[in-house]
């Protein structure tokens, strides 16, 4: 795998993908590779097809993380080895249920972060609640992304690489003073021990997944919470509140207006707001018999 290995990284590389999928894509083809024992250069189609019956029958996993696996063979096979006797029907997608996304209410944010265990975590979910930041954004901030004169934080090359602007409160900016004066971070906001040489470095954004999870299981939340359920809540609080589709967009740094819709089916005001026909029309009252229907004549 180790020179197969150099020339996917290099083709990643060359197509400026980010660190974060660029380790899915690796672990993906190293887990393809260590299931059959063999390069996957010596593998084809119908090692495919079987890897992606035991990613969904035997590990049990989500249709969309196998999609994600499947994208990595994809790149691995038609990228990187340009393979044509794989066909893209030999790397198809698994059909990824369309659920909507869970939202807290005003509420449950308040108990989860009243519940947060010490004071980086609290900061953490403030912060993740306060701007509707992804968990790797937000354990990549730096303490110079925070400006306290135009009251903007600035994420640098976020999903898709791309920079943005999201408005920073009062409220939050004094809860990120308080966290600073405790915490002195030099380089990044919430850094993580000192790594290689003394450098400090960025904790792992599997540290704001956790620290979602112990603050909703403090607080006696018993739904399916992680970074992305505040994002969400952010974005639907904000629709609820009458801000505008574009802006929620520009907010939430998607590239495409259609992510940003899903939050019509989730808010409230959008919901209740056409009148329910069954509310228009007129039902009188009626006396009903005892028997069970079961027990009608025909």
């Amino acid at each position: 795998m180790t020179s197969l290995r150099q020339r996917v990284l290099n083709e990643l590389q060359r197509r400026n993908y980010s660190p974060e999928t660029t380790r899915g894509y690796i672990h993906a083809i190293k887990q393809f590779a260590d299931y059959f024992g063999k390069s996957p250069e010596k593998l084809g189609s119908e090692e495919i097809r079987q890897f992606q019956l035991y990613l969904l029958k035997e590990k049990k996993l989500a249709p969309g993380t196998v999609e994600g696996r499947m994208s990595a063979l994809r790149f691995l096979y038609k990228k990187t080895l340009k393979r044509r006797d794989i066909a893209y029907d030999d790397l198809v997608f698994p059909k990824v249920p369309r659920k909507l996304p869970v939202v807290l209410s005003p509420d449950e944010i308040t108990s989860m972060i009243e519940a947060a265990p010490n004071l980086m975590h609290r900061t953490i979910l403030m912060l993740l609640y306060a701007t509707g930041i992804r968990r790797a954004e937000a354990a990549l901030l730096k303490v110079g992304d925070v400006d306290s004169e135009r009251m903007v934080i600035h994420i640098q090359l976020g999903k898709g690489s791309r920079d943005r602007d999201v408005p920073m409160t009062p409220k939050l900016l004094e809860a990120l003073r308080q966290y600073w004066r405790w915490k002195h971070p030099k380089i990044y906001l919430f850094p993580s021990t000192e790594g290689h040489r003394g450098q400090e470095r960025p904790i792992s954004d599997k540290t704001v997944w956790y620290a979602c999870k112990e603050a909703a299981a403090r607080a006696g939340i018993k739904k399916r919470i992680g970074p992305h359920t505040l994002r969400h809540s952010f974005a639907t609080h904000l629709m609820e509140a009458g801000t505008d589709l574009r802006t929620i967009q520009f907010l939430m740094g998607h590239a495409h207006l259609e992510h940003t819709t899903v939050y019509l089916h989730l808010s409230q005001r959008h919901l209740h707001a056409a009148p329910n026909p069954l509310d228009q029309i007129t039902i009188t009252d009626q006396t009903f018999s005892r028997k069970r229907p079961d027990s009608y004549q025909a």
